[in-house]
């Protein structure tokens, strides 16, 4: 164990679950309480377990705003206090892909995730910042890349699209991301692109990382499951299943990282200021 800043001890192991669901459009409790039956049937205790994006109402690609600003909630706000009390039962940690509205301004929507620690406080949110084209029509987009210290586990979030942009990857892993979590609705054609761009991203940077997708036919949708975790070798080291739920997980040994780092440094030996556009 190391040392956090603030004093905390940092693990060198770190047991994570991805989460795949077959989620109900717009059926928020029923979506809560799938994904806490799906994590109290797993035989593995979780130090992390991540759950897909806009677990909570389901991701639909014929989506009206209407409806989306009717099932939106803040953050902090009734959804995520509930995923703070399933935290706290658990003893594990959180990352969930969920539905913001604005707290100033209810009708801007965030395609978000949150993250929560084992002892159930809210640790952080990240927007997603490189939409789907066709997300604008629902959500704003996000402004950050922010990495977060989840009970000793330094987590950077990509989601879903946001797989495609090396350069977000690179940018997490340059500010300490140990583990890049990418909550996912991946319908069936594309899990070629999730499983290439997930162990792409984990070798190119020498870290942890993780597609968390839906499952199975939601309204029109039909997604692709698939979920899977990849170590800083880009192997595979856990896979869900491409028809089913369920909770595949995998027991992360951050040493890893420096390992893979010290026999080839690639963050090292980056030359940032020349891959800037107009630059050379």
């Amino acid at each position: 164990m190391a040392e956090t800043r603030d004093g905390g001890s940092r693990p060198s192991t770190v047991r994570l679950g991805v989460v795949q669901m077959r989620c109900r459009l717009g059926d928020k409790a029923a979506n809560l309480q799938a994904a806490s039956d799906l994590l109290e049937a797993s035989t593995d205790h979780l130090a992390i377990a991540c759950l897909p994006e806009l677990f909570d109402v389901g991701y639909d690609p014929d989506a009206r705003d209407g409806a989306l600003v009717e099932l939106a909630e803040t953050v902090p706000g009734p959804l995520t206090e509930r995923l703070c009390q399933l935290a706290r039962h658990l003893h594990s940690g959180l990352v969930a892909g969920v539905l913001e509205r604005d707290a100033k301004v209810p009708e801007v929507l965030y395609d978000t995730a949150v993250l929560i620690s084992r002892s159930g406080e809210l640790a952080g949110s990240y927007r997603k910042s490189h939409l789907y084209p066709a997300e604008h029509r629902w959500f704003r987009a996000g402004g950050s890349l922010p990495v977060f210290d989840l009970d000793g586990v330094r987590i950077g979030i990509a989601i879903c699209f946001e797989h495609a942009f090396p350069q977000i990857a690179a940018t997490l892993a340059r500010r300490g991301a140990q583990l890049i979590l990418n909550p996912s609705a991946v319908p069936v054609g594309y899990e070629y692109l999730q499983e290439l761009r997930i162990r792409a991203r984990a070798q190119d940077n020498q870290v942890f990382a993780a597609a968390v997708n839906h499952v199975g036919r939601e309204g029109a949708a039909v997604y692709c499951g698939a979920s899977l975790i990849a170590d800083p070798r880009g192997d595979v080291l856990a896979r869900a299943s491409s028809s089913e739920p369920g909770v595949a997980a995998a027991e992360l040994d951050l040493e890893v990282i420096r390992s893979q780092r010290l026999q080839e440094p690639v963050l090292r030996s980056l030359r940032a200021e020349l891959y800037e556009p107009g630059s050379g």
